[in-house]
Formats: structure tokens, C-alpha cells, sequence
């Protein structure tokens, strides 16, 4: 298959959509398909650099997420390069900008177009005019204007598929969650972790806490940092890591400050994604008090590091958590400490969570997606082509 993606975010941007579909890429290209990237300028990529199979279209930040862009214009070159690669199908990751392009390249190629819905724009209303020019069923009204032409569409966990539904959403929808690259983390692999820490100067008999997100108002960060003086009333020496960087920073660092939290909290500030498995490795216990997580692609690359996580609760929680021995959640402060020092004091044993790391894997994620793709053209088939006959073959 030839396979156009589209999205507003990539590397070098850090952040889950990126990450994902960076994986995608990956999957899809070992398992024989050919994958082109239509994405955003970026002020961190030199324009007169040529990159494999990516191509960038004139952007400008996002108004209300600076670190984020948006095209100003491409829709027709777009469709001269997709109809000169000879696409056979569009796949969407974003419902502004590049979306858009790629819905009309999908239309006037005459080729299936699949969406994943990766954001629950619900949890960051409060970023456009302080939650008072949108509402929760403005969102619904635009879900459903922009979905309306889209093929089939991929919700990356149940409480995505489950908003859609609440949304009327009335388009083929499958769950297919992210997967992370398993094979990256080695059980017990002390040379990482010695590396880690050596650079953070934490000693490697300490217990490390780590937390890796964008630092932004919607994950919740705060109440790690709040509620740190309870830990440490029970163990003085525990430390906070703070991987990631984002619009929050220096507030949260302003907060550690007020607390005189220094000699307890590391920010690392951004990390390479190709660096950041190590910092799981580096850690005793992943937590998160964030209830904005569209699927908790941190949770999963924790488990994929044999370490326990300690997170906020929700349905998504409660369905990795039944895989026995990932970790907890909690549902109020009390809980968040009892259940740190429980996956502190407790070694896990992971030998029921092979058939969850099997369901977590990158490769699983490609060959889902790959059904998916094929699902999506016969839909469009059966939609679009009423006389059954198409111009290619899809591989």
C-alpha cells in the first residue's frame, strides 16, 4: 500500500500524537508499505533540508498552542504530489489544518480517507479564551462537520470511542491503541539505569518517581508536586523526575520553589524520543494525576518497562488494570501515598502481563492498522463505488 499521513505534529515536536505516529511509520514500513508524512513546517528543520518521504507545508503557530502549528496553505500542492505517489489511501491525525488537506487530496483522488481521533478537546477548552468561546457541544457540532466525509475512524481507546458515540458520531469506528517498541526495554537492565541516574546524580539505591507528559495545566502535574511533602514524611530521600517540557514549566517550577522542594525535584526538560524509554527504566514507579489522557500512551510504555504505575482513575485504568500486577489507581490523596509506597514496597511479578505486553506491542498496533486500512477501502467501495469497480488494486 501507498499510504499518505497527515498530520499538524511531528518530530522534531514531542508529544503523544507525534510519537504515535512516528510508530505507526515505522510498522507500517516494516511490514512492506510504502508511508509518506504531509505534515507542518517547523523553525527546528532546516527548509532546505530534504527528508525521506516527509514533505512540509507553509505553517504558523497555533494561536492558542504556541508550540504547535497549523498550514496556511497547500490543499493543491498536496494533491500534485499525492496523485504523483499514487496514494491509495489518506490517513488523517489531526482535525485542523493538515486534516483538512488531507480530506481533500482523499476526495479528489477518489481514495478511502481513515481518521484517528487522537485528542479529547473537552479537557483544553480552557486554552481557548479561558473556556468561554467554546463548549463541549461546539466540539460535538465540529467532531461531527469534520468526520462527515471520513471513511472510517480510529479511537485510540474505549473513552475515545465512547465520546464519538456520545457525539453521534455515526462513521465505522474500531479501538486500536497505540503500541510502543517493547523490545527497547530490557527487564532489569541496570546499566541503563545506572546511566540515568548518574547523569541526574541521584544515587541508584534512592526511589525515583517519575512523571513524563507535557507540562501543561490539563495533566495535572501540580498535584504530584502538592502532594510530594507526603511522601516524604514517610521517606525522605524519594525523588520526583519530571520528564517533558511545555507551557507550564516555569509555574510548576515556581511551585517547587514555594514548597522548598528543590533537593526532592528534577525537571529534565525536553527529552529525545528516542531517549525517553531509559528514563522508565531509570524510575521505580511511573505517576500521573492527569484525567485528560486519551489512552495513557505513558502508562503503557511504563508497563512495557516492568515498572508499576500509580494513576489517577478511570475506565481506561481500570482495563489496563486488569492485566494483574501493572499498578494502581487512586482516587484521592490518601490513596496516591498508600499506593506509591505499596509499588515501592512490592516487587511485581510480570509473568501474567506477557499476554498485555502482546496487545501493547508496536507490531500488534501496525497489523491492526493494516486490517483496518483494508476494512476502510472495502467500506469505501461499498460507500462510494456503487458499481463495484475500482481504478487500482489494493495491496
Amino acid at each position: 500500500m501507498r499510504i499518505g499521513i497527515f498530520t499538524d505534529t511531528y518530530f522534531p515536536q514531542v508529544s503523544g500524537v507525534a510519537t504515535s505516529i512516528k510508530v505507526l511509520k515505522e510498522q507500517l514500513e516494516k511490514l512492506g508499505h510504502q508511508v509518506y508524512i504531509f505534515t507542518s513546517t517547523d523553525p527546528n528543520v532546516d527548509k532546505h533540508k530534504k527528508e525521506r518521504n516527509i514533505f512540509r507545508f507553509a505553517s504558523l503557530p497555533f494561536i492558542f498552542f504556541k508550540d504547535r502549528r497549523l498550514a496556511v496553505r497547500g490543499e493543491f500542492k498536496a494533491l500534485r504530489i499525492a496523485k504523483k505517489l499514487n496514494l491509495d489511501i489518506i490517513h488523517t491525525q489531526t482535525e485542523f489544518s493538515m486534516g483538512m488537506m488531507g480530506k481533500f487530496v482523499a476526495k479528489h483522488m477518489h481514495i478511502p480517507c481513515v481518521h484517528t481521533y487522537h485528542t479529547m478537546y473537552e479537557d483544553y477548552l480552557h486554552y481557548v479564551a479561558d473556556g468561554k468561546l467554546l463548549k463541549p457541544k461546539q466540539v460535538a457540532q465540529l467532531t461531527r462537520m469534520f468526520l462527515h466525509h471520513v471513511t472510517a475512524v480510529v479511537a485510540p481507546s474505549e473513552r475515545v470511542l465512547s465520546t464519538l458515540k456520545n457525539y453521534g458520531i455515526k462513521n465505522a469506528i474500531k479501538v486500536i491503541p497505540t503500541g510502543v517498541n517493547v523490545n527497547h526495554y530490557k527487564e532489569n537492565d541496570l546499566s541503563i539505569k545506572d546511566e540515568v541516574r548518574s547523569n541526574l546524580n541521584i544515587d541508584k539505591d534512592i526511589p525515583v518517581l517519575v512523571t513524563v507528559s507535557r507540562l501543561a495545566l490539563e495533566k495535572n502535574i501540580n498535584f504530584l508536586i502538592d502532594n510530594l511533602s507526603k511522601l516524604l514524611n514517610r521517606n525522605s530521600n524519594i525523588k520526583l523526575v519530571i520528564v517533558g517540557d511545555g507551557p507550564a514549566r516555569q509555574e510548576l517550577q515556581a511551585q517547587v520553589e514555594d514548597l522548598h522542594l528543590k533537593e526532592n525535584v528534577i525537571f529534565t526538560g525536553e527529552i529525545k524520543h528516542t531517549e525517553v524509554y531509559k528514563y522508565y527504566q531509570m524510575a521505580d514507579v511511573l505517576v500521573s494525576a492527569s484525567d485528560s489522557e486519551s489512552q495513557g500512551l505513558t502508562y503503557i510504555e511504563a508497563v512495557a518497562a516492568h515498572i508499576p504505575i500509580v494513576v489517577k482513575d478511570s475506565p481506561y485504568v481500570r482495563s489496563l488494570l486488569n492485566y494483574s500486577n501493572v499498578g494502581e489507581a487512586f482516587i484521592n490523596v490518601d490513596e496516591f501515598v498508600e499506593d506509591v509506597f505499596k509499588c515501592l514496597q512490592n516487587k511485581l511479578d510480570y509473568t501474567d502481563s506477557k499476554k498485555l505486553l502482546r496487545e501493547i506491542s508496536a507490531d500488534t498496533f501496525g497489523q491492526r492498522i493494516v486490517e483496518f486500512y483494508r476494512f476502510a477501502y472495502q467500506e469505501y467501495i461499498n460507500r462510494r463505488l456503487s458499481n463495484g469497480t475500482r481504478k487500482r488494486k489494493f495491496k
